[in-house]
């Protein structure tokens, strides 16, 4: 119990201290809501019906694509993880408390998001906010799976950020956030459907909380896990 004390007074001083945590989750999701929200909804006015939908899966896809990460290897490549050894904090529970870290502010930044979007562009709100929370905490959920993935196998911070903008810009090109998927070539659409963002956004439409666009999160998300599992093990060898 100690130990978990520890380690959560621990990233609680280093998400104070984090940089990367407030770009990615703060500055540049809402400076980007506030730039395209304005140009999205003069040019399509249609779109303050997905707008609040469109913007959530952005910011918690550069959350976690971006912000995340480096976090992780802040941690496992440094001597953060000879710290928490020495106080006994199990090698597990730095990933797991940097997720549940980055999982509340992805949230908190998507509530400021709706919030705004209604006053600044009069979005329409999800008529189910219950399905709708469900959704974007499945997907953020989903989403920082595949974040801790990347921060525990990728040990090069140069390296890192390609292969993250690699994750990150297909997923937000290729889910019909920014433009109708149906504008896409067939081979295009495809490819996006490997991309939990697809099925994230779909999920968080009204009406689409259904098995058809879960199943595919679900086991994305299982097969995270069980790799976060071997990565771990591994970092425990070392």
């Amino acid at each position: 119990m100690s130990g978990f004390l520890y380690g959560i007074a621990l990233q609680c001083k280093l998400d104070i201290r984090s940089k990367s945590l407030l770009i990615t989750c703060y500055i540049v999701p809402l400076i980007f809501f506030l730039l395209m929200g304005g140009i999205f909804t003069s040019v399509m006015p249609e779109m303050r019906n997905t707008l609040i939908q469109s913007m959530s899966v952005m910011s918690v896809s550069m959350g976690a694509f971006i912000g995340l990460p480096p976090s992780l290897i802040e941690t496992y490549g440094s001597d953060i993880k000879k710290i928490y050894k020495a106080n006994g904090v199990p090698i597990y529970l730095g990933l797991v408390i940097m997720f549940l870290s980055a999982f509340v502010h992805l949230i908190i930044t998507c509530v400021v998001i709706m919030l705004l979007a209604t006053i600044l562009f009069e979005a329409t709100l999800p008529e189910q906010l219950p399905g709708f929370f469900f959704a974007l905490a499945l997907y953020t959920i989903v989403s920082l799976s595949i974040g801790s993935i990347l921060g525990l196998i990728i040990k090069n911070q140069a390296k890192l950020t390609m292969i993250a903008q690699l994750v990150f810009l297909p997923s937000i090109m290729l889910s019909g956030i920014m433009f109708p998927i149906d504008l896409l070539p067939d081979f295009l659409k495809m490819i996006g459907r490997i991309f939990p963002a697809y099925w994230g956004y779909r999920l968080m439409l009204e009406n689409s909380l259904c098995l058809e666009n879960l199943w595919y999160l679900i086991l994305v998300f299982f097969a995270a896990v069980i790799l976060c599992g071997i990565l771990l093990k591994k970092q425990k060898s070392k």
